[in-house]
């Protein structure tokens, strides 16, 4: 029979982190696919309409997006409880959609600003003379392509 002797010196291996770095880029992948980022930050309330003739739009980044409804709760005792219309993450007025629409057309590649689209997002129980109002200054900054944005009828 053999002898083992326990005199040797033998060392731990050490732990291979060769794959470690393409464990690494798979879970970040992973993270970058499945997360999502808000763009805009709602101050104001809406509720779609309902409707039956939908369509979907085409490039989501050819449109621009204006929310209008009333404020959400904690900033009612600030603005009051009429309807706002809100730009990005600001709550704004009439008379800056033209301003807000030229420096949206402004950021965009010069072939795709005639092919920009202003989405509407406004609660149903908005008075028409506010979307009046806003497709007037949407006209005049050149804005002609309006949508409304809804979501389908529930029979």
């Amino acid at each position: 029979m053999g002898k083992f002797s326990k005199a040797g010196g033998r060392e731990m291996p050490e732990l291979n982190t060769s794959s470690l770095p393409d464990l690494v880029f798979a879970i970040l992948f992973f993270f970058m696919m499945v997360t999502s980022m808000r763009e805009v930050t709602l101050k104001v309330q809406f509720r779609s309409p309902q409707a039956t003739e939908l369509q979907k739009l085409e490039k989501k980044s050819l449109v621009t997006f204006i929310y209008v409804g009333k404020p959400t709760p904690d900033l009612v005792a600030k603005m009051g409880n009429e309807p706002r219309i809100q730009l990005n993450d600001q709550i704004a007025e009439i008379s800056e959609v033209g301003a807000y629409i030229g420096q949206e057309k402004a950021s965009m590649k010069e072939e795709d600003q005639p092919f920009m689209t202003t989405s509407i997002k406004g609660d149903y129980e908005t008075n028409m003379g506010l979307i009046t109002d806003l497709k007037q200054a949407l006209r005049e900054a050149y804005a002609l392509k309006i949508s409304y944005s809804a979501r389908p009828r529930v029979k």
